[in-house]
């Protein structure tokens, strides 16, 4: 049995269904309607309905949903409330929100959907990927970072708790635990963030969480000279109906996504390919143990 779809998923339903209502509009130019044509008499800015339409946000005054409808030639009264209920549905507060103070531009859509989703194929070079990170390797992130990002202890604590819970509702969800699909770099596990004890403990956690049925976990060695992407990604599964996503971190901190069919393929391939070079999920475990063996002879 799926998940219930928490309001970030209905959030994504509301506003893939109205994109594809007014993309489906021709205008005299021979192209789409546009959302400023759209957005014309109601109180909806272009900015505003760009948001709705990538699930970041719902409509406060069912009024404007009620006129974007009417424009768009809906006149189904069912699929009318049918679309009132959605929004409604998407004002509830996930528990995301308790973050989000804390959270850089786009992570609170992105963790919403995140915990939503049916599969999970995520690249990370340079660091244990956050939902395989133990707390002690979070908070070494973070306590590493405090003086040049000039963050607060508090906001530290937050984050750590974020990176927590997200791991928590993401691979241990009932009844579906999402199926998760990581690649790690090398370098990623050889770079000691903490200190030896922290090391080891996050080489056990992701032996650990390598042996479950939901989860993979495969190391690209640095001797390899197959293809590897300069940066990390992730791409999601949303499953009933709702298109995949490519989620990366910009270089100014804020996260961007994307469902274009063109993007997602293209980070689709680029995930394949660097799979087919990686070690097997079977050898992670030993891998693992290598590099604890290492650790402890220095």
């Amino acid at each position: 049995m799926a998940a219930k779809r928490g309001a970030t998923g209905r959030r994504l339903e509301l506003g893939l269904q109205l994109r594809q209502m007014r993309e489906s509009i021709v205008m005299k130019t021979g192209k789409p309607m546009t959302r400023k044509a759209a957005v014309t008499g109601t109180k909806l800015s272009e900015a505003a309905l760009q948001r709705i339409e990538t699930g970041a946000l719902n409509f406060r005054n069912v009024g404007d949903l009620r006129k974007l409808l009417d424009k768009y030639g809906v006149t189904d009264e069912e699929v009318i409330e049918t679309l009132v209920e959605l929004n409604r549905d998407s004002s509830n507060q996930d528990w995301v929100t308790r973050y989000r103070r804390v959270m850089q531009a786009g992570m609170p859509t992105f963790v919403g959907v995140e915990s939503e989703a049916r599969e999970i194929r995520v690249y990370q070079p340079t660091a244990v990927h956050g939902l395989l990170q133990t707390e002690g390797y979070a908070q070494a992130i973070f306590d590493i970072g405090k003086p040049v990002e000039e963050t607060t202890t508090e906001f530290c604590r937050q984050n750590v708790a974020l990176r927590m819970e997200r791991k928590e509702r993401v691979l241990r969800r009932e009844p579906d635990p999402v199926k998760l699909w990581v690649i790690l770099g090398e370098a990623a596990l050889r770079h000691i963030v903490g200190d030896i004890e922290v090391m080891r403990e996050q080489y056990e956690e992701i032996t650990k969480l390598a042996a479950l049925d939901h989860v993979a976990i495969q190391v690209l060695p640095l001797a390899g000279r197959g293809y590897r992407a300069s940066h990390d990604f992730a791409i999601l599964d949303l499953g009933d109906g709702l298109p995949p996503m490519v989620q990366i971190d910009t270089a100014w901190g804020a996260v961007s996504t994307s469902d274009k069919p063109r993007e997602v393929d293209r980070f689709k391939r680029r995930f394949d390919t660097m799979m087919s070079s990686a070690l097997p999920p079977e050898d992670t475990a030993e891998f693992m143990q290598r590099l604890d063996r290492e650790l402890k002879s220095h």
